[in-house]
C-alpha cells in the first residue's frame, strides 16, 4: 500500500491537515515527527550535508509545519517565524527605504505599531485606506508602491476585502498583494487562489489552536520570492525554537474539525446576539446584514468564530468583561476556549486615539473569539452578561 505523506498529496483538506509535509521518523517509525532539538549538523566534508547546516538556516521540525502549512494554503513554499509580528517584520525586509506600502486602515494594532512607530522611520512610506472599497486603493497607489497588504476580516471591525480586485490593482502596479488570512484560516479562505503574493498568518492563533505558543507563517508560491524569504529568514534569524513549531504541527492536524465548531458557535452566537442587542450592535459577517455579508459567502466557505459588539459606552464594555465566566477576557483568539477582549485598549492599545475614531473603533467595543464549548454554555454566560446593560 502507498502511503501518502508528501507535501503534494491529492485529497481532502482534513487528510493534508494530518499528512502533508510529514513522513514517518526513519529511525524508528515514529509516525508523528520528532523534535529535533539540535543547533548544528554534523557534515560529511567541505559542502557535503544532509541539507542541513545550522539551525537557524532549517530544522527538521520547522520544515514539517512550513509544508504542512503552506499545502493547506495551497503553496509551495513555507517560512516558519518566532511570531506574527516577527514574520510580518520578515516579510517587510523586502522593500527599501523609499518603497511605498498602501495598507488597509483597519488592521491589527501590531502591524500598525510597527510600520508607524518603526519602519516609516527606515525609509519606508504607508498609507491607509478602507481596502472594502477598490476606488480607493486604486487611487493611493503611486509609482513607488512595492505592496499592498490587507487583512480580511479585519480585527476587529470585521470588514472583508475583495481580494480578486486587490490582486487586479497590485498587478496593474507591479506591487505585491499581502494577505494576512488569520482570521479566516486556510479552511475558509485561500487567498493564493484569489490572486495574492504572499499569505502570512500569526500561527499563534487558529493554526495552533491551543494558546500553548507564539509564532508566524509565511506562505508564498513563486520560487524568486521564496528565495529572497528564505534568504531574510535565515539572515535575520525570526525563527521559531522546534518546541514551538512541533507545537503549531499538532495544532494543524485538528484545524478543520476545530474550524466547523468556531464556525457553528459563532452563527449561533451571533444569531443571538442580533436577537438581544439588534443589528447595530453585532458585527459579524455571516448576519445578513453585515454590509460584506454577500462578498464573504463568495469568497469564504464559512464565517468563522470571530466577532465584535458595540455596548455603546466603555462602562458597559467593562461590565460585560467583567461578567463573563465561560468566555475569558485576555489578548489573543483562536484558541479551543473562548476570549473576549477591549479592542480599544489592548489589541489597538498603540493605535492614536484620532486613527481609532477615524476607522470607527470605539471604547465601548469588545471582541469574541468563540472557542469550541458546547454552543449553549458560550450562550448562557453572553446571556447572564449582558443582563441589565
Amino acid at each position: 500500500m502507498t502511503r501518502i505523506y508528501d507535501e503534494d498529496l491529492a485529497g481532502g483538506l482534513a487528510t493534508r491537515a494530518i499528512h502533508a509535509g510529514q513522513r514517518p521518523d526513519e529511525v524508528s517509525g515514529a509516525i508523528m515527527t520528532p523534535l529535533y532539538l539540535t543547533s548544528t549538523y554534523v557534515q560529511e566534508s567541505i559542502g557535503v550535508n544532509k541539507g542541513y547546516e545550522y539551525a537557524r538556516g532549517k530544522n527538521p521540525t520547522r520544515q514539517a509545519l512550513e509544508r504542512n502549512v503552506a499545502t493547506l494554503e495551497g503553496g509551495r513554499h513555507g517560512f516558519a517565524f518566532s511570531s506574527g509580528m516577527g514574520c510580518l517584520d520578515s516579510i517587510m525586509k523586502l522593500f527599501r527605504a523609499g518603497d511605498h506600502i498602501v495598507c488597509a486602515e483597519n488592521v491589527y494594532g501590531g502591524t500598525f505599531r510597527l510600520f508607524d512607530r518603526i519602519l516609516r522611520h527606515l525609509g519606508l512610506s504607508f498609507s491607509y485606506v478602507d481596502t472594502s472599497d477598490p476606488q480607493r486603493v486604486a487611487e493611493a497607489m503611486t509609482p513607488a508602491t512595492r505592496a499592498l497588504l490587507v487583512e480580511t476580516p479585519t480585527n476587529p471591525l470585521m470588514r472583508l476585502t475583495d481580494l480578486r480586485a486587490m490582486s487586479d490593482i497590485a498587478k496593474r502596479h507591479q506591487a505585491l498583494l499581502i494577505v494576512d488570512n488569520t482570521f479566516a484560516t486556510p479552511v475558509f479562505q485561500r487567498p493564493l487562489e484569489l490572486g495574492a503574493d504572499i499569505v502570512w498568518h500569526s500561527t499563534t492563533k487558529y493554526i495552533n489552536g491551543h494558546s500553548d505558543m507564539i509564532g508566524g507563517l509565511a506562505v508564498v508560491l513563486e520560487d524568486d520570492l521564496a528565495d529572497r524569504l528564505q534568504f531574510i529568514l535565515n539572515a535575520a534569524g525570526a525563527v521559531p525554537g522546534p518546541f514551538d513549531a512541533w507545537l503549531a504541527l499538532r495544532g494543524t492536524k485538528t484545524l478543520p474539525l476545530r474550524m466547523k465548531q468556531h464556525d457553528i458557535n459563532g452563527r449561533a452566537v451571533a444569531n443571538f446576539l442580533l436577537g438581544r442587542l439588534g443589528e447595530e450592535r453585532v458585527i459579524y459577517p455571516g448576519l445578513a446584514h453585515h454590509p460584506h455579508h454577500e462578498l464573504a459567502k463568495q469568497q469564504m466557505s464559512a464565517f468563522g468564530g470571530m466577532m465584535t459588539l458595540e455596548l455603546g459606552s466603555i462602562d458597559n464594555a467593562r461590565r460585560f468583561l467583567e461578567r463573563v465566566r465561560v468566555f475569558s477576557l485576555a489578548e489573543s483568539l483562536g484558541g479551543v476556549e473562548s476570549l473576549t477582549n477591549h479592542p480599544y485598549s489592548m489589541t489597538h492599545g498603540s493605535v492614536p486615539a484620532d486613527v481609532k475614531q477615524a476607522m470607527g473603533l470605539t471604547d465601548g467595543m469588545v471582541r469574541l473569539s468563540c472557542g469550541i464549548e458546547d454552543t449553549e454554555d458560550l450562550i448562557a454566560d453572553l446571556e447572564q452578561a449582558l443582563e441589565g446593560l
